[in-house]
């Protein structure tokens, strides 16, 4: 099963990561948004693939070494990325509650991911420092 593209852009291809199994918890989370939302993080999905960044820190984060955030609001997409496939890949969704993101969600993007990768028989994406 191939993954479910988000947007095609000039720089890179922004897509949903999937499971072992076929799903794909951040699709689900974002096809479950009101069209509203869903058109804020298409502007931040077209901005990042086209232009390759965000500057707008309300708009972008870093999760964690290799690990970075949509934002929009309280809504949270984690990410990582590969300049050299050209890749982004979306792990999940949630609602963030509190200042900082919880641990449980920076875990779960990282078992996403690598699941993703081995589902699709690919170099894992890495944290950068391991």
């Amino acid at each position: 099963m191939e993954r479910i593209p988000a947007y095609r852009g000039q720089r890179f291809t922004i897509a949903f990561a999937r499971l072992h199994n076929g799903r794909s918890p951040g699709a689900e989370f974002y096809d479950a948004l009101p069209i509203g939302d869903k058109a804020k993080l298409n502007n931040l999905f077209r901005l990042m693939a086209d232009e390759g960044r965000i500057a707008n820190a309300e708009k972008f984060g870093v999760l964690d070494a290799g690990l970075f955030e949509f934002k929009s609001f309280q809504i949270r997409m984690p990410f990582a990325y590969s300049r050299e496939r050209g890749v982004i890949l979306i792990t999940h969704g949630f609602r963030k509650q509190k200042d900082k993101a919880p641990k449980e969600e920076i875990t779960r993007a990282w078992r996403i991911l690598k699941e993703d990768q081995e589902r699709a028989e690919l170099p894992p994406v890495k944290r950068k420092g391991t």
